[in-house]
C-alpha cells in the first residue's frame, strides 16, 4: 500500500459504506516504568505479548504521559486535551476523594472533584459514531455518580473508583482504607480473585458477547500499582497477599501477570476474527515509583524529570500499519483521542493533542513540538516544558535546562550557560498557563 493510498483509508467516510470502522483497544498500565518492559532493555521482566504489540505495528520511542501521576493522565487520554483544562486534576485524586491540593480541596468541598458531564470525550464521540462502548478496570476520574463513566459515554463499566487496591480483599488502600469501591455500571459490586484477573476476565466476558457493532474497550489495569503483591503469594489464612514493597522479584511478577492477562485479549480478539481491523494501544499512565525501574531516564512518578513521565506507548493495526517500525515523534497521552477518533471517521473535538496517525504511515517525519506539564499536590508545584530538543523544568522553585539531543538522563545543567533560551522557556509556560485556566475554577483564582 502506497502513502496516499494508506491516508485515504484513515477516515470513515474514505472507508466506504459497506466497510466497518476500526474497533479500539486501549490498554493502560499503571505505574509502569519505561525501564519494565522487556522491549526497553528489561533483563528481569517477561513481556512478550505488550513487546509483541510493538513489533506487530509501531513504537514510540519518545512517548510521554500527559502528567506524573494517575488521574490526570486518564483525563488526557479521555478528552486529548491538558487536564489542567478541566481543574483539580494536576495530581491523582486522594483514595476515598480526597481532593489533594488546595483547587483540588476546594472542588471536593463541592461536591466536583472530578472529570464533569460537560467534557468532552474519547468514550462519548465514538459512541455517538455507533461504537459499543466499555470500560473495565481503574476509573480514578471521580467517585460521583455524576462523573461516573456512564455519563462518559460507556454503555457497560467495571472496576474499582479510585487510585489502588489490595489485589485480593479489593479494599482500597492509604487514606481510604478499608473500603471496597467496585462498581458495575454504577452499582456497588463485589468480586473474588486477584486484581489483574477481574479485570481482564470482565474485558473478556464483554468481548464474548456478540458485537455487531464497531467496539471500543477501554482497558486500564491497577498493575504493577502498589500495594505490591503477586497472584503466586496468596494467602487463604488471610486472604490477601503480603504487601512487598520494593521487592523486585513480585513486581516482575506482577508485570508478568499483566502481560499475560493481555495475551488473553489479544487472542480473544483473533478468535472473534476481529484482530485484524482492531486499533490496540498500549501505554503506561505515567513512569515508576520506587518499585519499577524507569531506566535510562532520571526521576520517577510525580517528577517532571523524564523518568517521571516517559512512558511506554505501541500501537497496531494490523490492517492498516506496516509492522515493526519505531517512530521518534514526541507522543503524549492526550494525543490518543484525537488519533483514534480520526481513525474511526470523526472530524470532531477540540484537541490539544494532535493526530499520530500520518507519523504511523511514515508520511511525515517527526516535527517539532512545544508541550507542557503541570503538577500540584499540597504545596509542590512543579512545571515543565519541552521545546524541540530543550527541555525546561522548575521543580518547586529550583530550575535546570536540558538538551535532550545530547542529555536524555538529564544530567548537565545548561541554566546556566543558556538564560535566554530559560528565559524564552519561562514566557512560553506563562503563556501557556495563562491559557490553560479552567472556567470551573473562576470563583477560586477571585477568593
Amino acid at each position: 500500500m502506497n502513502r496516499r493510498s494508506f491516508l485515504a483509508t484513515l477516515g470513515a467516510p474514505a472507508l466506504g459504506a459497506s466497510k466497518r470502522p476500526p474497533n479500539i483497544v486501549a490498554i493502560v498500565a499503571d505505574d509502569m516504568g519505561w525501564g519494565d518492559l522487556a522491549i526497553n532493555g528489561a533483563a528481569d521482566i517477561r513481556t512478550p505479548h505488550i513487546d509483541g504489540i510493538a513489533r506487530a505495528g509501531v513504537r514510540f520511542t519518545q512517548s510521554y504521559s500527559s502528567a506524573p501521576e494517575c488521574s490526570p493522565t486518564r483525563c488526557a487520554l479521555l478528552t486529548g486535551r491538558y487536564p489542567q483544562r478541566v481543574g483539580g486534576l494536576e495530581c491523582a485524586i486522594g483514595v476515598n476523594n480526597i481532593g489533594r491540593y488546595d483547587e483540588a480541596a476546594w472542588l471536593q468541598q463541592r461536591g466536583e472533584l472530578g472529570l464533569p458531564a460537560t467534557e468532552e470525550t474519547l468514550s462519548r464521540h465514538l459512541k455517538a459514531l455507533g461504537y459499543d462502548t466499555a470500560l473495565t478496570g481503574k476509573w480514578h476520574l471521580g467517585y460521583a455518580s455524576k462523573h461516573s463513566p456512564k455519563v462518559h459515554g460507556f454503555d457497560y463499566s467495571f472496576g474499582i473508583l479510585g487510585g489502588n487496591a489490595d489485589y485480593f480483599t479489593h479494599e482500597e488502600q492509604g487514606e481510604g482504607a478499608g473500603n471496597v469501591q467496585m462498581f458495575e455500571n454504577g452499582v456497588k459490586t463485589r468480586r473474588s480473585g486477584y486484581m489483574t484477573d477481574v479485570i481482564a476476565d470482565a474485558a473478556l466476558d464483554w468481548l464474548r458477547q456478540p458485537r455487531p457493532k464497531p467496539f471500543f474497550l477501554y482497558l486500564p489495569f491497577t498493575a504493577p500499582h502498589s500495594p505490591i503483591q503477586a497472584k503466586e503469594d496468596f494467602d487463604p489464612a488471610a486472604g490477601t497477599a503480603p504487601h512487598r514493597q520494593g521487592h523486585r522479584p513480585t513486581y516482575a511478577r506482577m508485570v508478568e501477570r499483566m502481560d499475560a492477562r493481555i495475551g488473553d485479549v489479544l487472542q480473544r480478539l483473533q478468535a472473534m476474527g476481529a484482530a485484524e481491523n482492531t486499533i490496540v494501544v498500549f501505554v503506561s499512565d505515567n513512569g515508576a515509583d520506587a518499585n519499577g525501574s524507569n531506566r535510562p531516564f532520571r526521576g520517577r512518578k510525580s517528577s517532571l524529570w523524564e523518568g517521571g513521565i516517559r512512558a511506554p506507548l505501541h500501537i497496531r493495526w494490523p490492517e492498516k500499519i506496516q509492522p515493526g517500525r519505531e517512530i521518534a515523534q514526541v507522543a503524549l497521552t492526550m494525543d490518543l483521542a484525537p488519533t483514534l477518533l480520526r481513525a474511526a471517521g470523526s472530524q470532531t473535538g477540540r484537541f490539544d493533542g494532535i493526530d499520530l496517525m500520518p507519523f504511523i504511515a511514515a508520511a511525515r517525519p517527526p516535527t517539532e513540538r512545544t508541550v507542557f506539564w503541570r503538577y500540584k499536590r499540597g504545596p509542590a508545584v512543579r512545571r515543565a516544558v519541552r521545546h524541540g530538543n530543550w527541555k525546561y523544568v522548575d521543580d518547586q522553585g529550583s530550575t535546570e535546562l536540558h538538551d535532550l539531543s545530547v542529555d536524555m538522563a538529564e544530567a548537565k545543567d545548561l541554566a546556566g550557560a543558556r538564560n535566554d533560551v530559560v528565559q524564552e522557556m519561562e514566557k512560553r509556560l506563562r503563556a501557556w498557563e495563562h491559557d490553560v485556566q479552567s472556567p470551573r475554577l473562576r470563583d477560586f483564582r477571585a477568593r
